[in-house]
């Protein structure tokens, strides 16, 4: 099977077909809208006009063309065709990407998508390069040889798996603030999508997007057939569409229909500003990958090529490197062969650079080594993807089988790249991180700690959860934890009846203190487990037993991990 997903994310020549076709349309449908209209208005009483379940008090919403149907959703893990080795026509190699302004340094280096003798590959390594724009996720093609390199996000490689006869030899970049989660404007939170459903695309970054935030959340996700399905109250519904676009396309009809059935769709940019845009303040952005790094395009290389071929696969590499370093350097003087290649506006070029991180060589090995303390490493997105799928994977892959450094490391000797540093920083809208706000996420983590003490017990169980936190900050540059320390209050009747409210007051004030000394302990833990988090970004409080979860006192002894991210 060979799965087809747009990865469209920006407002070019696509974009422009597409406001195109839509004025046309327009002039088609004209007539019978207003007619439909004036039927809409016959039959309905009376002072009584449309309007959606959970309508935040929007005006109404408009969707053009015929509402999407949902695809059916694959069960288990895609299957490629049989791997091959590629083999090149002469010395021109052909190369997959799509329309994404990450791709930028590869186009750069090769002057454009065609075959060029002037560009650093043929100069230096004596072979052509033929860039394909491509929306197709080309996994088969790739693992049958039928082209010698593509491109991916690193969370496809874990649901992919063992199939994929492939070297990764290179990160390309981070998505920064192309990839959004849309929901109905009620919506605070991820911890707010119990219940609810969302439209998305399968086996791609969309897709774990939004389970990576469920994951961290503790929200299951059900995928759904259709919009008949629904969810558990304490689960996240998917459904499926055939691309990202398609699935904000459905959820901008249910949103204009008397009850929709979704609450919100994952995508990327434009559709998604599109779709809150229409929605009169019906719909809003939950959250954006902006400051979450978790999406990385990472360069993919038939892996009988990169054998056969290793000085081709080096200079592969090293045309990526080289062109992401011109870009990063001085974007300008190569604008107009970018919107030549995409079919942009240079104004468009300009604008989609700015939501994409393109990685240097240090930036390169520390991806791939996870010494990063400032961003996402390969082998955590790898991770995170198979815990983010759960059952989906039934015997999750090595993430180490796919990784080949030999030609990074070769580079990385190179002198135009002696300089670099690493340089992966928050991106600011909005100043500082404001913990007024909703925070992106919630979770309850019952830290165990020694009896009616704030000394955490040294267990592997407390690792593993200071280990959480640390993913936190680490994925998010800029982001700020706040701690909110919890007891129960199994003793509150006893109290009362022992010495009436007034002690009850007095055991609340010294529950407050015990709960914040055990955030507190809780801070320090972290701080001498990863002596290089800042300790800014670590805030604490203590909530006694004022918030409790339920009658469990077990439950009710945690510690709750709030996320918030800069927007």
């Amino acid at each position: 099977m060979n799965q087809v997903h747009s990865r469209h994310r920006q407002a070019g020549s696509g974009a422009g077909k597409f406001l195109t076709f839509l004025l046309v349309l327009g002039l088609l449908v004209l007539g019978g809208w207003l007619v439909m209209k004036d039927m809409q208005q016959d039959s309905q009483p009376a002072g009584e006009t449309a309007s959606s379940e959970g309508d935040s008090g929007g005006g109404a919403v408009s969707a053009e063309g015929d509402k999407p149907d949902p695809i059916e959703p694959v069960s288990g893990m895609p299957t490629l065709d049989a791997a091959a080795a590629y083999q090149p026509q002469g010395n021109v190699i052909d190369v997959d990407i799509s329309e994404y302004a990450g791709y930028a340094g590869l186009i750069v280096a090769n002057g454009g998508l065609d075959p060029n003798p002037n560009s650093l590959f043929a100069k230096q390594y004596g072979f052509q390069v033929r860039l394909k724009l491509s929306e197709e996720e080309g996994w088969s093609k790739l693992n049958n040889g039928r082209i010698a390199a593509s491109v991916t996000t690193a969370d496809s490689l874990a649901i992919i798996g063992r199939q994929f006869e492939t070297v990764v030899p290179a990160q390309i970049g981070f998505s920064r603030g192309a990839d959004m989660v849309v929901v109905d404007s009620g919506i605070a939170n991820v911890n707010q999508l119990k219940g609810k459903v969302l439209a998305s695309s399968q086996f791609n970054e969309a897709e774990f997007f939004i389970r990576y935030l469920t994951s961290e959340a503790g929200v299951p996700v059900k995928v759904l057939r259709d919009l008949d399905g629904r969810p558990g109250p304490n689960e996240l519904g998917l459904v499926f569409y055939e691309d990202a676009f398609v699935a904000c396309d459905a959820y901008q009809h249910e949103l204009a229909s008397g009850k929709p059935k979704l609450n919100g769709c994952v995508g990327w940019s434009p559709r998604t500003d599109e779709v809150v845009e229409a929605s009169n303040g019906r719909a809003k952005i939950l959250v954006s990958n902006r400051n979450l790094l978790i999406v990385a395009d990472i360069l993919l290389l038939n892996k009988g090529f990169a054998e056969n071929k290793p000085e081709w696969a080096t200079g592969l590499v090293h045309g990526l490197m080289e062109g992401n370093r011109m870009v990063r350097e001085n974007a300008e003087p190569h604008l107009d062969t970018l919107a030549q290649a995409f079919k942009w506006e240079v104004s468009e070029v300009r604008e989609e650079l700015k939501k994409v991180h393109l990685s240097n060589v240090p930036e390169n090995i520390a991806f791939f080594e996870g010494t990063i303390d400032a961003a996402g490493s390969f082998q955590g997105i790898f991770q995170s993807s198979v815990l983010a799928y759960g059952d989906v994977i039934k015997n999750p892959a090595d993430p180490a089988r796919f990784v080949d450094l030999t030609f990074l490391r070769t580079i990385a000797k190179r002198s135009e790249f002696a300089a670099q540093t690493i340089a992966i920083a928050p991106i600011k809208t909005g100043g500082a991180v404001s913990l007024e706000g909703d925070a992106l996420l919630s979770k309850d983590i019952r830290f165990f700690f020694k009896p009616n003490s704030s000394e955490l017990e040294q267990n592997e169980q407390n690792e593993k959860y200071l280990d959480t936190i640390k993913s936190y900050l680490q994925v998010s540059p800029g982001s700020v934890v706040l701690l909110r320390g919890h007891v129960d209050d199994a003793r509150r009747a006893e109290f009362e009846q022992q010495g009436g409210q007034s002690l009850v007051r007095s055991m609340a004030l010294k529950a407050m203190e015990l709960s914040r000394q055990r955030a507190q302990a809780v801070r320090d833990a972290l701080l001498v487990r990863h002596p290089k988090i800042d300790k800014a970004r670590l805030e604490l409080v203590g909530r006694g037993w004022e918030e409790p979860v339920g009658a469990d006192s077990e439950q009710n002894r945690r510690v709750e991990v709030q996320w918030f991210t800069l927007e």
